[in-house]
């Protein structure tokens, strides 16, 4: 009798095993089947649909992975998608901004071949011919810059280098450039050295850039250019005093091929201060910018100092 008793324990014991584990296993199989045609409508493009988890569930870690590679998928394509109208926004900007001055040159130098200018105009269309052919270099370069530093492989050579004289040996280039804008210069750079950890071609880039800058856009009068060392930092500070750059400019004045449109000029590639900016972040330096529209714009690098020769 006890052994009938025991067996028919055993037998209820099993069954309800086996009922558990069918219902367990139709569970998991309609839960693989939900996974399945989620897998399918993203696949399909719909990246805002995300694979329910049960609660303790034998499928919840599963579906905690996918949901995770689904978003990780979503944020490739998305970025895919940028670089993509990044790169269409920059092709056209190329097509513009390289035809327009070509278009330019090719007009005046045909005008003189052709003997339609007379000998006094021809002197003022080779001058205009040779401005525009620099303009396009000036672009090329910078375009050339742009596609360096969205390249994976780009790297700049970090050596410490003695800012101050640097700074100096460049402005000393822009002097004939300010006299012939007739742009008053105001330059303080300390006596003593300044050292800091940078690339020497890069941090030259920026400078010009920003220079450039001022030139071409900005309407000023005066620059000042300034050096110093604070809170461990070399510092340069170019302020001019032109039209200014507008607020709502202002958190877009460092995107790529971004022009700001009223009252400054249309000329420019759009890239010159995004190239400052990239490589000044690449040389774990930190640019900011300051501006009232009407008075002034300030531009303000700080740079880790490598040695501190100066005090604050």
């Amino acid at each position: 009798m006890v052994v009938i008793l025991i067996l028919s324990l055993l037998l209820c014991l099993s069954l309800s095993f086996a009922f558990f584990c069918y219902f367990k296993l139709l569970s998991v199989r309609k839960q693989l089947k939900e996974i399945t045609a989620a897998l399918s409508d993203i696949q399909g493009g719909n990246g805002n649909r995300k694979i329910l988890a049960v609660h303790n569930d034998l499928t919840a870690e599963l579906s905690y992975q996918l949901n995770g590679i689904v978003y990780c998928y979503e944020e490739q394509i998305y970025k895919l998608k940028a670089a993509d109208e990044a790169n269409r926004q920059l092709m056209t900007s190329l097509s513009h901004d390289v035809r327009t001055p070509l278009t330019t040159l090719i007009g005046y130098l045909d005008a003189i071949k052709k003997g339609i200018a007379g000998h006094e105009e021809q002197a003022d269309y080779m001058e205009t011919a040779r401005l525009k052919a620099h303009s396009l270099k000036n672009y090329i370069d910078q375009l050339f810059d742009c596609f360096k530093l969205n390249s994976g492989d780009f790297t700049l050579t970090a050596e410490k280098i003695e800012l101050a004289e640097l700074t100096r040996n460049i402005l000393k280039n822009w002097i004939p450039v300010f006299e012939e804008n007739q742009l008053q210069y105001e330059i303080e750079i300390p006596e003593q050295p300044v050292f800091i950890n940078a690339d020497p071609d890069g941090y030259q880039r920026i400078i010009n850039n920003l220079i450039q800058n001022v030139i071409s856009h900005s309407h000023a009068d005066k620059i000042t250019i300034q050096m110093y060392i604070k809170k461990a930092a070399g510092i340069i500070r170019i302020l001019d005093n032109g039209i200014g750059i507008a607020p709502a400019d202002l958190d877009h004045i460092f995107d790529r091929l971004y022009k700001c449109d009223k009252g400054r000029s249309d000329k420019g590639s759009g890239l010159g201060l995004f190239i400052v900016r990239q490589l000044t972040e690449k040389m774990n330096g930190i640019i900011d910018v300051q501006s009232e529209p009407g008075i002034y714009s300030e531009f303000i690098i700080h740079f880790p100092a490598a040695e501190l020769h100066l005090q604050d």
